[in-house]
């Protein structure tokens, strides 16, 4: 994306955010609440209009298209809420995944089945009669990427990944983003826990005031504690 401006309203939250993914990387955006990362995720997958400004995929622009549109080039979102169907089964939210017009791949020519995510995610295959009103945080967050994982994107963009979930737990959700990752999906990712995201991520942006003001390598970010204690710390 290049000097991408948003707006809620009248209020102008993004201005001229520039970001660059390679594939297969994985890239942490950071910042301290209220600076604009998740309204960034919002405005690549059209939840949110650039007013201005260019958001590229595949050399195919998506600023000013559908939502539904741009998933189907490949682009997959996992909110920071969730957002799984409650009433529905593990199995049947899964389902609910796919995207027509994307294909169908099959796990040898590398793409995401039911079989591939039950064999990535365990749990979800273990409570796959259950509704998603009985799941755990963790296993909801699990559910919430898996589905994301059966439309085969290219790109994800991870939205507060472990919000209000155990250490354990943490440490399971990274496991399965570097899994993801390693199969050749690129990976962006909003995290506030450095601890969590840095040493699984290639690189590092760090916004405040709906601007970009810093990129790096994430262990130039690990290491540095000014730029932690000038852009990151409460």
């Amino acid at each position: 994306m290049a000097n991408i401006h948003g707006y809620y309203g009248k209020s102008h939250i993004l201005h001229g955010v520039n970001i660059e993914i390679n594939e297969g990387e994985m890239v942490a955006l950071l910042g301290r609440n209220g600076v604009g990362k998740s309204t960034t995720l919002k405005s690549v997958v059209g939840l949110v209009k650039p007013s201005e400004g260019s958001i590229t995929f595949k050399r195919t622009e998506l600023a000013g298209q559908p939502t539904h549109t741009i998933i189907k080039y490949g682009i997959g979102y996992v909110p920071e809420e969730r957002a799984i169907f409650n009433s529905l089964t593990v199995r049947q939210n899964l389902l609910m995944g796919i995207k027509h017009g994307r294909g169908v791949k099959t796990s040898a020519d590398g793409g995401w089945t039911l079989d591939r995510v039950y064999e990535t995610f365990p749990s979800l295959k273990a409570r796959e009669g259950n509704k998603g009103s009985q799941l755990s945080g963790g296993e909801q967050q699990m559910l919430t990427m898996a589905r994301t994982l059966m439309g085969n994107p290219e790109l994800i963009l991870v939205d507060e990944p472990t919000e209000g979930l155990a250490p354990l737990i943490r440490r399971t959700v990274a496991d399965t983003l570097r899994q993801i990752n390693e199969s050749g999906v690129s990976v962006l990712v909003v995290e506030q826990n450095l601890k969590f995201v840095l040493p699984i991520c290639h690189r590092a942006y760090i916004m405040t005031k709906g601007e970009v003001v810093y990129s790096g390598s994430s262990q130039e970010v690990l290491e540095n504690k000014d730029i932690q204690k000038k852009y990151l710390e409460v």
